[in-house]
């Protein structure tokens, strides 16, 4: 080895070491906090929905509306965000999207005004986005042919423990939500986590390539509309499973706090405990349900189960008094199942090189999905006069989740048994288990 201007260059044919293990976990560490922050201040509406409607009269369309904008953002962050990450490289990307994060977190803290809060959930869900896909790049860059899946596991474990903090705001801030604008304001506080991170990950990334040779930043998900056309009816059934699964989990979040504290009578501390639950059963079931996926097969047959569990749990909450953390369990699980299988089964059914464009563009459908979900939702609870006086209000919106759910397991069906059929590609026969003798 020699230096030559401060970076290590290989002398005689031999390869600069590797950086070590500490350089890979301080990386994931750096880019997790970032994603922490940013998961946070997504699901800081929930527990504030019913302040926003007492101290600003918003309804619950307006609620649903600020999910929405939020949701639209991935639509244009599959086009252009790996089209950035490609041109300025992921350390400087990721602090560009963690500062816009943080610019439409101010905002939407800023006014009252509903165009104003919508505007910055907006710029925020660009960032968002943005980053999510910028820490996907980083990690595959420092885990690739190494311990890449536990890596993933363990960023979203962290990122997930945002989730799980700003559901039990309510307890552990309770004063703040005498304000609507109080609980935002920590948001901005979390959210500086997406610049803090991305920074210190640029101070060790600057500082390993001075003393190794790193390899080139992964490829990106993006969507390539040539590729569009080569994908197969098992890659549809999946974009629709995904969409109508995730379309009736992340709109139900937006109102489940606001729903359980008037439907249900429980405080706000509780609802987001309650909502909480579902969060906990992800962040410790999703890497063991994908062990399991590795191990046995059957793919297909394990997103069909965690679909069927999903249809009675809306029913459950909105028609009978059954305790809360029956229906909430069953959701964590199938919530655990599903994300565990759906992603890494795309990889399964279409060809590497079009990989990019069928993750983007599923992403993106999904996103769509939501964005609809959480506005129709909230016009349901308006339409019907959902409220403490009238709890029964409710009753349209679980009708419409149900329905979603039962649409998910009808198409989770057509793909098991397409996947069973002669046109399989390995969904219910790939397993990590070596062949005895």
């Amino acid at each position: 080895m020699a230096e030559l201007g401060g970076k290590t260059i290989s002398v005689a044919g031999v390869a600069p070491a590797e950086p070590g293990k500490l350089y890979r976990w301080l990386a994931l560490v750096f880019v997790s906090l970032a994603m922490f922050g940013n998961y946070y201040f997504y699901d800081a509406l929930s527990p504030l929905a019913d302040v926003l409607q007492k101290q600003l009269h918003f309804t619950d369309s307006n609620i649903g509306l600020l999910n929405s904008f939020y949701s639209i953002a991935p639509i244009a962050t599959v086009l252009i965000g790996g089209i950035i990450i490609d041109r300025i490289g992921a350390r400087r990307a990721i602090l560009l999207f963690g500062i816009i994060c943080f610019l439409g977190s101010v905002m939407t803290a800023a006014s009252s005004r509903f165009g104003v809060m919508a505007g910055g959930r907006f710029i925020f869900g660009m960032g968002a986005e943005s980053l999510i896909v910028g820490a996907t790049t980083v990690l595959a860059k420092w885990f690739r042919g190494k311990e890449l899946s536990f890596a993933f596991g363990i960023n979203l474990m962290i990122a997930r423990a945002g989730t799980w903090l700003a559901q039990n705001s309510p307890s552990w801030a309770k004063g703040a939500y005498v304000s609507w604008q109080a609980p935002w304001l920590i948001g901005v506080g979390f959210v500086s986590l997406c610049i803090v991170g991305p920074a210190l990950y640029w101070i060790l990334e600057a500082r390993a390539e001075r003393k190794f040779e790193l390899g080139q930043d992964a490829e990106v998900d993006k969507v390539v509309a040539g590729d569009i056309f080569k994908f197969g009816r098992s890659y549809w059934y999946l974009v629709a499973l995904c969409v109508l699964f995730y379309s009736a989990i992340f709109p139900f979040e937006t109102f489940a706090v606001k729903f359980f504290m008037e439907a249900h009578g429980v405080s706000r501390g509780m609802g987001g405990f309650l909502l909480s639950v579902l969060t906990l059963c992800t962040m410790f079931g999703t890497p063991l349900c994908g062990l399991l996926a590795d191990y046995i097969g059957q793919r297909a047959l394990l997103m069909t189960c965690g679909s069927l569990l999903l249809i009675p749990v809306f029913l459950m909450m909105g028609y009978t008094r059954v305790n809360l953390y029956l229906p909430l369990a069953m959701m964590g699980v199938a919530f655990a199942l599903v994300p565990a299988v759906i992603w890494p089964a795309v990889a399964y059914i279409v060809e590497q090189k079009t990989l990019g464009t069928a993750l983007g563009l599923m992403t993106m459908v999904q996103n769509i999905g939501m964005a609809g979900m959480n506005y129709a939702l909230g016009w349901a609870n308006d339409r019907s006069g959902a409220g403490p006086g009238n709890p029964a209000g409710y009753h349209l919106m679980t009708q419409m989740l149900t329905v979603m759910g039962v649409l998910a397991f009808l198409f989770a069906v057509l793909l098991r048994r397409r996947e069973t059929g002669p046109h399989a590609h390995g969904l219910e026969t790939i397993t990590t288990r070596r062949a005895s003798g």
